[in-house]
């Protein structure tokens, strides 16, 4: 669910605190107050529900936009539309995204699987661990994971609820089990698939998964090799290098330094 809410009135005859509530499907409970600003939400909603946002948005002319201002070209109506940076005396929305704890499903308990668990439930995810081990999959071992799943990863796979606000990593011991895992998840809706490996060796799973049959879309879907490159080299560098591959598809992110000096390194 979608939730708007007006934080300032602008020049508009608003009543602060007014809330719309959107679904997935676009309908709606609620109003702002103003009927263009309510269609304005409604239109920005979808790439609110993707992006799992909760941020503010300011009210303003449509040709005032700059392309960063929020994901791609903004939609119009009457003339307006909603941006991410400050406009002077504009009519201010907070638009969140009201949804369950996000799930980070770590596929194979090993030493990056156990530290992407540490970092995942620090970040608030709901963290699952499936392994098929019994030595790896212990709640001594992963203290941090939510759950501890020692069972055939198939089938394991095929019981998790698996959504859109479901993100799973595969760094099992062997691209056997990996892909037998990605064939369980595939073509499931999850948010986010990723699978550890090299080029070669993650490029010959998802050929030989091409051959099986499965759609081409979802396959182009699974990041792999896994993470950003940040020149990452211990299982903790690691799962950094995958939390922030996660983290940017999530938020809508590019993975572009922030870094900017006038008159230093030019950015992207």
């Amino acid at each position: 669910m979608v939730m708007a809410s007006v934080l300032e009135t602008g020049e508009r005859p608003l009543t602060r605190g007014s809330r719309l509530l959107v679904d997935a499907s676009g309908a709606t409970m609620g109003t702002l107050g103003d009927a263009t600003l309510d269609a304005l939400v409604v239109a920005y909603a979808p790439g609110a529900f993707r992006r799992h946002v909760a941020e503010t948005l300011y009210v303003g002319a449509a040709d005032t936009a700059a392309p960063e201002d929020v994901e791609g070209a903004p939609d119009v109506v009457d003339g307006l539309s909603l941006h991410g940076r400050t406009i002077a005396g504009a009519t201010a929305l907070y638009v969140e995204v009201v949804e369950h704890k996000p799930v980070f499903l770590v596929v194979g308990g090993g030493h990056i699987g156990r530290s992407l668990a540490k970092l995942a439930k620090l970040l608030d995810f709901h963290v699952a661990v499936i392994d098929d081990r019994e030595e790896f999959a212990s709640e001594e071992r992963i203290p941090d994971a939510d759950e501890v799943i020692c069972e055939d990863f198939e089938m394991a796979l095929g019981r998790f609820n698996i959504n859109a606000n479901t993100s799973v990593v595969m760094v099992t011991r062997g691209h056997k089990q990996d892909e037998l895992s990605l064939r369980a998840v595939l073509g499931r809706g999850a948010g986010y698939v990723g699978m550890i490996g090299s080029k070669r060796r993650t490029g010959a799973v998802l050929e030989h998964l091409k051959e099986e049959g499965f759609d081409p879309a979802d396959l182009s879907a699974v990041r792999t090799p896994i993470g950003l490159a940040i020149g990452a080299e211990t299982p903790e560098e690691i799962a950094v290098s995958i939390m922030a591959e996660v983290i940017m598809l999530r938020r809508g992110g590019d993975g572009t330094p922030m870094y900017f000096r006038r008159g230093g390194p030019a950015r992207g």
